[in-house]
C-alpha cells in the first residue's frame, strides 16, 4: 500500500480562527522529535547491524517519521507564520543527541530493544489519536489521523519482530515488563521531550528540563480521554506478555487515567 505524502493533506482547509495556541505549541514540539527519525534509523541499524530484513523495516519507518515532522512543522508553521521550523529543528539536534553510534541496545537484549520500541509506538498513536480527537482544526485533525494510523501499524512491526526475537533470547515476560516500565517512566523526566519544547517554543531562555516536561505534559495530557488509555494499556500488556483485557488490564487504565488526571491537575495548581 502506497503510503501518504504531504501532497495528500488538504492545506487549503486550513481554518485560523479553529487554532488553539497552546496545541500549536505541542505540535511544535512533536515536530522536532518526529523529524528527528534518521538519528533513531541510524541507532537501530547499528544495533541490528546484521538484520537485513529488520534494516529494511527500520529505513521505512524512520522515513515516515520524518515526514510526520515535516507535516507537523508545515502546519504549525501555518497556525504561527512566526516561526521558523528550520531553525528549531537545528537548535534542537544542536543540543540533543541520540547515542547513534552504539552498535548494543541499551536495553541489554534485542528483545528488550523491541519491547522498548512498542512503548513507544503505544505512547505515539495515543497522542496523536487524543490530539486529533482533541483539535478543532481540520488540517491538523487530518495529520493527526494520518499519523495515529501510522504508529499503530509501527506498533504491530516493531511487534512481530520482536516475537522473532523473543523465540531466540528467551526473555522473561517479568524482564519485558521491567523495561516496559523504564521506557514510560522515562517520558516523565525525558530530556528529548523537554529539549525539543524548549527548542520549538522558547529557544532564547535557558533551557530548564522540569519546566519544560511540565509544558509539554500539561498541555499534552489534557487531551486525553479513558478510550486513549485504556487502548494504550492493552497494547503496553501484549508487549510485555500479559493478557491486553481482563481485570488486570481494567485495574491497570483506570490506575493510569487516575495518575494522568492527577499529574494535570497538579500541574495546572503550580502554574495557578
Amino acid at each position: 500500500m502506497k503510503h501518504w505524502t504531504l501532497d495528500d493533506v488538504q492545506w487549503d482547509r486550513f481554518d485560523a480562527s479553529r487554532v488553539d495556541p497552546e496545541l500549536v505549541k505541542v505540535a511544535k514540539a512533536a515536530a522536532m522529535v518526529e523529524h528527528n527519525g534518521s538519528d533513531y534509523t541510524a541507532y537501530l541499524c547499528n544495533v541490528f547491524h546484521d538484520d537485513a530484513p529488520f534494516q529494511e523495516v527500520a529505513r521505512t519507518w524512520g522515513e515516515e517519521e520524518v515526514q510526520h515532522g515535516r507535516a507537523l512543522g508545515r502546519w504549525a508553521m501555518m497556525a504561527d507564520p512566526t516561526w521558523d521550523f528550520e531553525a528549531a529543528f537545528k537548535r534542537f539536534t544542536d543540543g540533543y543527541r541520540l547515542p547513534i553510534e552504539s552498535t548494543e541496545s541499551v536495553r541489554g537484549t534485542r528483545s528488550g530493544e523491541l519491547v522498548a520500541r512498542c512503548i513507544v509506538e503505544t505512547g505515539t498513536s495515543s497522542f496523536y489519536s487524543a490530539l486529533g480527537e482533541a483539535c478543532e482544526e481540520p488540517v491538523l485533525k487530518d495529520i493527526c489521523r494520518r499519523i495515529a494510523a501510522d504508529e499503530f501499524r509501527h506498533y504491530r512491526l516493531f511487534y512481530t519482530h520482536m516475537k522473532r526475537y523473543l523465540e531466540r533470547e528467551k526473555v522473561s515476560t517479568f524482564r519485558r515488563f521491567a523495561v516496559a516500565f523504564l521506557r514510560v517512566r522515562e517520558t516523565e523526566g525525558d530530556d528529548e521531550l523537554a529539549y525539543a519544547y524548549w527548542a520549538a517554543n522558547d529557544g532564547a531562555g535557558p533551557y530548564d528540563r522540569k519546566r519544560c516536561i511540565d509544558a509539554y505534559t500539561a498541555r499534552a495530557y489534557r487531551s486525553y480521554r479513558p478510550p486513549h488509555v485504556e487502548r494504550a494499556t492493552a497494547m503496553i500488556f501484549k508487549a510485555v506478555g500479559l493478557k491486553p483485557n481482563g481485570w488486570l488490564n481494567r485495574a491497570a487504565t483506570r490506575g493510569l487515567w487516575m495518575m494522568l488526571q492527577n499529574r494535570v491537575r497538579r500541574l495546572d495548581k503550580a502554574a495557578a
